[in-house]
């Protein structure tokens, strides 16, 4: 009995003394100039101040040219965007990437709330700091829970609105990771061990991508999600996100969008599935939506030519239409 009570306590004891060290360990922060130079389109990079706190975005193109704002989903970057940044500039977009606070390479305050009204409200104010009147925003996942807020609180800053793969509501509250999170101590230390583990991320990647798209599932994406998490202020703005995550303002009051709005949907989302998008599109009275076949949560990075295709129709057309010109893989709800 005392051999079992001694291989407890040494089993307890290596369990502590790895949590302490991984606490007492991490960064602070991460440093832009320790790894700018392996961030993809890094060259592209600017930073802004917004209500006292930095604030990175990428951007491309000609600043006449109409401007397509945007943002990222939960624990993402300017990465997630970085295969149709370029493309979208190339066909007349004045192009911005940003970081949500919290997240990518923006600042990451602890006075933050990090709920998504704020967040929207910071994006409302980085438009103005940027000199920005108004924008094409598009918003993927969490994202585009924000975009939809903007859309909602701050309607004169958008022009048209294009949900990818939205959150619209608190269904994902229900996840595992959601409940641990919301419990004291637990939260803490989870976040610090999941927040920047690149196995979790390929673990991840395998959930939301599409099986014809676990190619992307490398060593290079998971360093490339990860590289911005590894540090304590990150780790504490992605619990805190999950501890005030309240979504469900985007469905009940989706009515109320006026604004001509592009709703796009990977077939296989099984992160926000595709029912919630066809909820959005009857609710939201100037609609349209397009799915992408054999795609998952992420079509800008699964299918990026045919993201970039609809976008661009969208946005250059002045009643919003779309056509799919003969892509098998692209599927026009009415």
């Amino acid at each position: 009995m005392k051999k079992r009570y001694l291989i407890a306590g040494a089993i307890g004891g290596a369990i502590g003394a790895t949590i302490a060290y991984k606490m007492l360990s991490r960064e602070t922060e991460v440093n832009w100039d320790d790894v700018f130079q392996d961030v993809i389109h890094s060259e592209y990079s600017h930073f802004v101040e917004v209500d006292g706190t930095r604030v990175h975005f990428q951007e491309f193109g000609d600043r006449h040219n109409p401007t397509l704002l945007l943002i990222h989903g939960f624990t993402a970057s300017t990465y997630s965007w970085h295969k149709v940044t370029l493309a979208l500039a190339e066909r007349g977009f004045h192009v911005i990437a940003v970081d949500l606070l919290g997240f990518g390479f923006s600042g990451k305050p602890k006075w933050f709330d990090y709920t998504i009204v704020s967040q929207a409200r910071m994006i409302s104010r980085f438009l103005n700091r940027i000199g920005v009147g108004r924008a094409i925003v598009a918003g993927c996942s969490y994202g585009g829970a924000v975009a939809a807020t903007l859309t909602l609180d701050y309607p004169e800053f958008v022009e048209k609105l294009i949900l990818v793969d939205a959150i619209s509501n608190d269904a994902v509250k229900n996840r595992m990771v959601f409940r641990l999170a919301g419990l004291p101590g637990i939260g803490e230390v989870i976040s610090a061990f999941l927040t920047d583990s690149r196995r979790f991320s390929k673990m991840r990647m395998a959930d939301t991508l599409a099986k014809d798209s676990h190619h992307l599932i490398t060593d290079e994406r998971a360093e490339a999600i990860v590289r911005p998490l590894s540090a304590a202020d990150a780790h504490n703005s992605v619990l805190m996100t999950l501890r005030n995550w309240d979504a469900n303002r985007i469905e009940e009051d989706a009515h109320l969008i006026n604004h001509q709005t592009l709703l796009i949907w990977g077939e296989e989302d099984t992160v926000v599935p595709i029912q919630h998008g066809q909820k959005l599109h009857d609710s939201i009275l100037n609609s349209r939506m397009v799915v992408f076949r054999r795609c998952g949560h992420v079509p800008q990075e699964e299918f990026p030519e045919g993201f970039v295709q609809v976008v661009t129709a969208f946005c250059n057309d002045k009643k919003g239409k779309i056509e799919a010109e003969g892509n098998d893989r692209i599927q026009i709800e009415e």
